[in-house]
């Protein structure tokens, strides 16, 4: 790669692309506000009201697949049209994407408000696409992963506020007597609209460093004759759909009577933490990956960065210090599990990936505030996840990353179908038993990250990762 146009500093576009990441991290959340909501409006099965996650990430499938066949026969689109056209592209499409809220919201129409998600989703589809590899351009090559851990830091702030202001005004501001209505969603999405097109003018004007690739990669599918990649395709659909599961379903899991009881409105805090976790775990990835800090310094920094961020979200979300301390317990297991896998990204995925296979499986076999605890702490194991399986994947691939990098956004498909299938095994044999699905999911994450440690050795820092 070269850099064509500033050779100044990166902070302002950085800046600028981790605002991207915060505000898609916010709308993909916000599905999971909507399907508690949707499923009561429209009398909806729970195999039904994951519809609304089969259509968005749905559409990272579809709209990977339209840009692998591009790239394949006419060369890579980004790489042709620059990563700021390709981040203004997603942000308009994002952006009309919530705006067909209005109309679905105004005919209180289900197949709409699914309409308007799969263009969300084709969006937020190039918003990854670009962003992600941009990020790690953005400076040093050792440093890439640390910057990306940070961008998905904020991806995740977005993802923690956003059951805490959507629930707001879905669930309470914009009800009707209390009484769930198509038109709560019509406001909020509107807003969304203005916010992404304001968006879109901001990075219009910025100037951002233009970096092309000299290399071009020959024609074929070359990229899978990686097995690290082709292994890692599969972790990333486990990963995205195990994620995706658990958060899809936490609202309504937490109003079982044998596990809380709890309604709506005191749910969506709860689903904050849960994400709330990630955003924890991403900072303290960023610090954990930063090679310019070592020793006891790194280890300090990262305790004070999670007792910094849990004060953040304890200040986000209803809930007193006594509702959510059990919650430290959990932070304090995950800072053990970073200084265990010692900065190493495959042993610390194989590490993560079997705690929270063990948290269902608690979740799963007991009730009440375990089973609650136990489900809301695989958030702070997701954390890493994306990134080191991205980083493990794409190791070694050279000419070819751009299109792995493709193929590893189209297994995103993952977040489509995982919470279907859960959804309709719910249906059957209830949700506390169907958290059985993102069990499998994260014991194949485990093997993966035993297989790249086996081959592949340590890989280092300075690899291209991305963000979910």
């Amino acid at each position: 790669m070269n850099q064509t146009k500033e050779q100044g500093s990166y902070r302002m576009p950085f800046v600028a692309i981790t605002t991207l990441f915060f505000m898609w991290g916010f709308l993909t959340c916000m599905n999971d506000v909507l399907i508690p909501h949707l499923k009561e409006l429209f009398q909806l099965s729970y195999l039904q009201s994951m519809l609304v996650q089969f259509v968005f990430f749905g559409a990272y499938f579809i709209g990977s697949v339209i840009y692998f066949v591009i790239s394949y026969f006419q060369g890579d689109p980004i790489n042709r049209i620059g990563y700021k056209n390709g981040m203004l592209l997603g942000l308009v499409i994002a952006a009309l994407g919530c705006f067909l809220f209005f109309p679905a919201a105004k005919f209180s129409s289900y197949g709409l408000f699914l309409t308007a998600l799969f263009m969300l989703g084709l969006g937020f589809t190039l918003l990854q696409i670009a962003a992600n590899p941009y990020v790690s351009l953005l400076g040093k090559p050792e440093g890439a992963s640390s910057r990306l851990n940070l961008s998905q830091a904020f991806n995740s702030l977005g993802t923690t506020i956003a059951p805490i202001v959507g629930g707001f005004l879905i669930f309470e501001f914009f009800a009707v007597n209390g009484k769930i209505t198509a038109q709560a969603t019509e406001i909020p999405y509107v807003i969304f609209t203005g916010i992404f097109l304001l968006l879109a003018a901001l990075l219009y004007k910025i100037k951002l460093p233009d970096f092309r690739s000299e290399e071009v990669a020959e024609q074929g599918l070359g990229a899978l004759k990686f097995p690290q990649l082709k292994l890692g395709i599969v972790a990333i659909f486990f990963y995205v759909g195990g994620e995706v599961c658990i958060g899809s379903f936490i609202i309504n899991f937490l109003a079982l009577k044998e596990i809380m009881g709890l309604t709506e409105s005191v749910s969506k805090n709860y689903l904050a933490l849960y994400w709330g976790g990630a955003m924890i775990g991403r900072f303290l990835g960023a610090i954990s990956l930063n090679q310019n800090i070592n020793g006891l310094k790194k280890g300090l920094y990262m305790v004070l960065t999670a007792g910094a961020v849990f004060l953040l979200i304890l200040g986000v979300v209803d809930l007193s210090f006594n509702q959510i301390s059990v919650f430290l317990i959990l932070i304090a297991v995950n800072l053990l599990g970073f200084f265990i896998g010692k900065s190493a990204p495959a042993r610390t995925l194989s590490f993560f990936a079997l705690i929270s296979a063990t948290l269902i499986l608690l979740t799963i076999f007991s009730t009440g505030a375990t089973a609650m605890w136990a489900i809301l702490g695989v958030g702070l194991f997701n954390s890493i996840m994306w990134s080191n399986i991205f980083t493990l994947s794409i190791h070694g691939l050279g000419k070819y990353t751009s299109q792995g990098s493709s193929l590893l956004v189209m297994a995103i498909l993952g977040g489509a179908l995982l919470p279907l299938l859960q959804g309709a095994m719910a249906d059957v044999i209830g949700i506390h038993k169907s958290f059985f699905i993102p069990v499998i999911s994260y014991l194949y994450i485990a093997f993966f990250g035993f297989y790249c440690s086996a081959k592949l050795g340590v890989v280092k820092a300075a690899q291209v990762a991305g963000g979910h």
